[in-house]
């Protein structure tokens, strides 16, 4: 993923500014971070599909889960990073969302929808940036249109199938082109779809199959066999062969048009850290690369990755078969500590579980079901190597949880360093779990392995308990009763984690303030004969109570009780959404990163040949200012991996 948010140095730029944009956007690109996962049914214990996605960015950055209401024709979707502008013609699909905070977006809401499902049962998971190679660039460059900020939005709010928001995303490239590289996975209770923006102008969808993994550490050229001219499983720009073709740069395997050869960036451009990620997820699916074979680990200055000597594959098939929910959520916290020389926590490698994870998205599809019911939303707003996936109904949400702090909260927590004596604002589990990571990354060696096995207790009873609450859920047959119980088991889950995470965490901060680490940190709540939690979490009672929600107060009388259940937030009125493109410059994040020959220092963030963090290339971006008609504007680019 990237997100760049340009400030504009002076405004009414006009037909200038959105020409410079497109010029700054066409530059060349260097590294990403962000690992998309696919897993067909045929190949789950539960016989379910499950796809996500696992964002990077910083060690600290508050995300937010919460619900976009429906809204009447004529609601217009921009973006705060191009100038991208859809106006629908009808009235728009409620769905659920996981978004940056106002303050980084020039106080916008509607900034990185990226993750939700919506009352259609319309999943997406948005986006993973890839790159293009310098010859599709010359020909066919991004433009200043559709791009990461508007994809999960413009798809939730307008499509009934996962069809249709591949059509949709599809024809609105067409006529206003990307702004980035990206892949996208759209899905509903039938179908499950790769989309991916190849270039300006061309993009190509494949329906998933049903015996097949994939693992994508932000690479565009991980190659795939696919017909073009089959439709019920491709879909595709009219162009996406033609162009090539006619410009002399179109490439072929065995005689076919390659897709991924033609579009993707080269071999060697592909960074480090990103064939790393590949190396790791490779080897936790159990069909692993062979080191000084397929991959070689490269180990200099500019820190330790790996490096291939082929392209590899986007779609592979597992080790092992009846992959198991806990498992797929898991594999988004891998460290590569089966992978010797690429294990981020002894030999300095970059991770899929890193310390930059702000928000992990995993859903569960159970095909042929309704629509309503069929897909559910595991989410994670925190580092995963250290957090839990709380699961919901999202399709059928009208109310979160008012533990999930809103986008009223303060950004300021995310900038705390002093973690033990300065508490998170009240109610937030955004933020408690964000403490737990930081603390957990800062203290490995005294808190990692205990809290990593405690938050595997929980998560296990969360899925253990949502079988219970979702045959309930299978059993109702109204809407209404349907959505009841969404909301109230959504609420009892967020609940339920909250208080045993925030419990978990004033344990920790005392534990550090008394600094006696001769002992071993070990959560009085964790029973450690079996590893499991000593008092159960009330999820499933909860959720099915016929009465008002009064779960039993969790933990040992060593741990906190139950915090007063705050009241709804009120949110604020969202700001008119404009009717024409924005005053700002277009997108120049991780699509428009400059490439550079200097070595990234800066601790465990990419290294040469990878995207560069938008904080490390403020002064690039400054000392790179562009010439746009009108004058010289200064661009400050911030980089959302």
């Amino acid at each position: 993923m990237r997100k760049t948010h340009p400030v504009n140095a002076l405004k009414k730029l006009g037909i200038g500014l959105a020409f410079g944009a497109a010029t700054i956007m066409s530059m060349p690109t260097s590294a990403l971070a962000c690992t998309q996962m696919y897993m067909g049914k045929n190949l789950t214990a539960d016989g379910n599909t499950y796809y996500g996605r696992a964002e990077d960015y910083g060690k600290r950055y508050l995300k937010h889960f919460g619900i976009e209401d429906s809204h009447a024709p004529g609601f217009t979707y921009s973006s705060d990073e191009s100038g991208f502008v859809y106006t629908s013609n009808k009235t728009t699909y409620r769905y659920s969302y996981v978004r940056d905070h106002p303050s980084q977006w020039d106080e916008r809401w509607d900034a990185y929808s990226e993750a939700g499902i919506n009352e259609k049962g319309v999943s997406c998971s948005a986006t993973l940036s890839t790159s293009m190679n310098a010859d599709v660039e010359a020909v066919d460059p991004l433009t200043n249109g559709l791009g990461e900020y508007s994809y999960a939005s413009v798809i939730l709010g307008e499509s009934a199938t996962a069809r249709e928001g591949v059509k949709l995303i599809g024809s609105l490239i067409d006529e206003q082109g990307a702004c980035s590289n990206d892949q996208i996975v759209i899905a509903d209770s039938n179908e499950t779809w790769l989309f991916a923006a190849l270039s300006g102008h061309q993009w190509i969808a494949i329906k998933l199959a049903d015996d097949i993994a994939s693992l994508n550490p932000n690479i565009g050229s991980l190659n795939y066999d696919v017909d073009l001219d089959d439709t019920e499983n491709c879909l595709h720009s009219e162009a996406i062969q033609s162009m090539p073709e006619e410009k002399g740069f179109a490439e072929y395997t065995d005689g076919k048009f390659d897709v991924a050869k033609t579009y993707g960036e080269r071999i060697d451009k592909s960074g480090r850290n990103q064939w790393t990620r590949y190396v790791q997820g490779r080897d936790y699916f159990m069909n692993p690369l062979i080191k000084d074979e397929d991959y070689t680990i490269v180990k200099d200055e500019n820190g330790t990755g790996a490096a291939v000597s082929e392209i590899q594959p986007l779609f592979f098939k597992p080790g092992k078969s009846g992959w198991s929910t806990f498992e797929l959520i898991r594999a988004f916290g891998n460290r590569g500590e089966n992978v010797p020389g690429l294990n981020a926590n002894t030999d300095g490698a970059y991770a899929i579980g890193t310390e930059r994870n702000t928000e992990i998205n995993l859903f569960q599809i159970r095909r042929g079901l309704d629509p309503q019911v069929a897909t559910i939303q595991w989410e994670m707003l925190s580092r995963a190597a250290y957090s839990v996936a709380i699961p919901f109904y999202s399709a059928l949400l009208t109310e979160v949880s008012p533990y999930f702090s809103d986008q009223t909260v303060s950004f300021d927590h995310c900038k705390e360093t002093d973690i033990v004596n300065n508490e998170e604002p009240k109610n937030s589990i955004n933020y408690v779990l964000m403490d737990i990571s930081s603390l957990c990354f800062e203290h490995p060696e005294q808190l990692g392995a205990s809290v990593r096995t405690y938050l595997d207790a929980l998560q296990n009873e969360l899925i253990e308990q949502n079988k219970e609450v979702d045959a309930a859920m299978l059993a109702e047959t109204t809407t209404e009763g349907r959505t009841a119980l969404a909301n109230k088991a959504g609420k009892a889950a967020t609940e339920n984690t909250y208080v045993k995470c925030k419990a978990l965490l004033q344990e920790m901060r005392a534990y550090q303030k008394a600094g006696n680490f001769g002992e071993p940190f070990t959560p009085s709540d964790l029973n450690t004969e079996t590893n499991g939690l000593k008092v159960s979490i009330t999820y499933a009672k909860d959720a099915l109570a016929t009465d008002p929600m009064t779960p039993d107060q969790p933990g040992t009388p060593e741990q906190p009780g139950t915090p007063e259940q705050p009241g709804t937030p009120e949110h604020p009125a969202k700001p008119e959404q404009p009717t024409t493109k924005p005053e700002k410059p277009g997108k120049s994040d991780t699509t428009t990163t400059v490439i550079t020959n200097k070595t990234n220092t800066k601790g465990g963030l990419p290294t040469a040949g990878d995207r560069f963090d938008g904080r490390m290339v403020a002064a690039f971006a400054i000392a790179g200012v562009a010439v746009i008609s009108a004058g010289v504007y200064f661009l400050y680019r911030r980089n959302k991996e």
